[in-house]
């Protein structure tokens, strides 16, 4: 491995540097300023692995030296630090490229911890392919995934009416394009409309369009959506949140193909076709009066069940790579990876906001991870500690991704803290199969009656509910 170059005016920075990288047997070169660093590199002397550097020196100041590593060897990490921490000297250092913003004083470990991920982001730095461009339509290679594409194969060369059920951000309308694309239509137009979107005084003429003159505003006629999309597809998103009248005018709509525009007298004729989709129990609605029975059997002539992200676990990983490169490719930036304990705790989270929620973690992490590989202490607070949603009899990754955790957030006390937890659950248990019976709960564990009294008191657990202590307060 190359050295890591500190460069910095202040001798007691490096020095502390120097004997924790010692300490580590991390190979390093110190240089008191830009112009001594720079002037080494111009001799010959090889780049280092990673670049550490004080922002304000005498000459020539950190950002300037972060400016020409960057146009000379744009792939070296570069750990920018400054005693003083402003805005403006954070925003300047990651403007820059700096891999990350170090503010002085700093804690010797946690200092080390970013040289640390900083080498090892050099040492990997051939990056994930861009595959974008290669990237299908829709990713999905779990089972419930291949019951969509084949419904989407069996509806493309199919007419029929679409109801499209799935939780919100699961990629209902994703799946609606792809029946358009794939369908006689895909030469006409696609509209989509979020009719819980538009306030009810204003859906009729979204959809149907309105005469000159029929409300007050209405200054010129308009097409509505079903003009629109004539010949096409028209895709009513969240069709459940559609008011009662609007109902009745679709169902019209959807018997004998007739509609009129608002203020209208002649009727249109449409060729459209209906795609609806749904995150409610329309089933539900329609017994508690909220959606028309008659609409329900219209739109359910061919139903498309969307599975959640917790259904398709194993799609997560080539999700979130697409999602970091897509991500990457919009921001103009070099595309990032995830780690593979980033990854697998990623895997185990029950993302209540499904596929778009992980496509909004993907951009965060983008933006905001310093390094090209996010690292599971990367991810938003709230995802970080999260527990895993694992099965009852998955129990083992479930103590893997506990201890990924904690490892990232409170080392030091992992041990403690799990073997206490994992005791207590054990006696817990073992003591209510029994009855409180403990010396039964000692003899199922195969430990002995001394043992778990011990281990009662040292937990903190409540004894009083065991029968050996109710006896004893009796005898008492």
């Amino acid at each position: 491995m190359k050295p890591v170059w500190i460069v910095d005016d202040d001798k007691s920075i490096r020095w502390v540097l120097e004997k924790t990288l010692s300490r580590e047997k991390i190979p390093f070169q110190s240089f008191s300023s830009a112009t001594e660093a720079l002037a080494r590199l111009d001799a010959g002397g090889e780049a280092p692995q990673i670049l550490v550097s004080d922002i304000r020196m005498p000459g020539q100041s950190g950002l300037e030296l972060l400016q020409l590593f960057k146009e000379r060897f744009p792939a070296i990490p570069v750990i920018i630090m400054t005693a003083y921490s402003d805005l403006e000297s954070a925003v300047s250092a990651f403007q820059g490229g700096a891999f990350e913003y170090l503010p002085k004083p700093f804690d010797v470990d946690q200092a080390l911890e970013l040289i640390r991920r900083a080498i090892g982001e050099s040492l990997h730095q051939t990056g994930a392919p861009n595959e974008v461009e290669l990237t299908p339509e829709i990713l999905g290679q779990a089972p419930a995934m291949q019951e969509v594409f084949r419904a989407i194969g069996r509806l493309s060369q199919s007419s029929a009416t679409v109801l499209i059920t799935g939780e919100s951000g699961s990629g209902k309308e994703l799946v609606a394009r792809a029946v358009h694309r794939h369908s006689p239509r895909a030469d006409k137009p696609f509209i989509a409309i979020n009719t819980a979107a538009i306030p009810r005084d204003l859906l009729e003429s979204e959809l149907f369009g309105h005469e000159r003159g029929a409300f007050t505003g209405a200054a010129a006629q308009r097409q509505g959506r079903f003009e629109q999309a004539e010949g096409g597809t028209l895709f009513l998103d969240e069709i459940g949140d559609m008011p009662a009248e609007l109902q009745t005018r679709l169902l019209r709509v959807l018997s004998d193909g007739h509609y009129y525009r608002v203020g209208g007298h002649s009727p249109l004729k449409t060729k459209v076709r209906i795609i609806a989709a749904t995150h409610q129990d329309l089933e539900a609605r329609v017994s508690q009066g909220l959606f028309r029975e008659d609409l329900f059997h219209r739109l359910n002539v061919i139903r498309v069940r969307l599975p959640s992200l917790r259904e398709r676990r194993e799609d997560i990983p080539i999700l979130a790579r697409h999602f970091l490169q897509k991500s990457a490719q919009d921001l103009g930036v070099e595309g990032k990876r995830f780690s593979d304990a980033a990854l697998k705790h990623l895997c185990a989270l029950d993302f209540s906001g499904n596929v778009r929620q992980l496509e909004n973690l993907c951009h965060w992490l983008t933006v905001m991870a310093p390094g090209q590989l996010v690292e599971l202490a990367d991810l938003p607070p709230e995802l970080r500690e999260a527990l895993p949603a694992v099965g009852a009899h998955d129990w083992e990754n479930a103590l893997a991704q506990e201890v990924d955790r904690l490892l990232s957030g409170d080392p030091g006390q992992v041990h403690a803290k799990l073997t206490h937890a994992f005791e207590r659950v054990l006696i817990n248990r073992a003591l209510a199969h029994t009855g409180g019976r403990r010396i039964e709960a000692a003899l199922a564990l195969g430990i002995g009656r001394n043992t778990i009294t011990r281990k009662i008191q040292e937990l903190g657990l409540d004894g009083a509910n065991t029968i050996e202590d109710r006896e004893g307060s009796m005898q008492r």
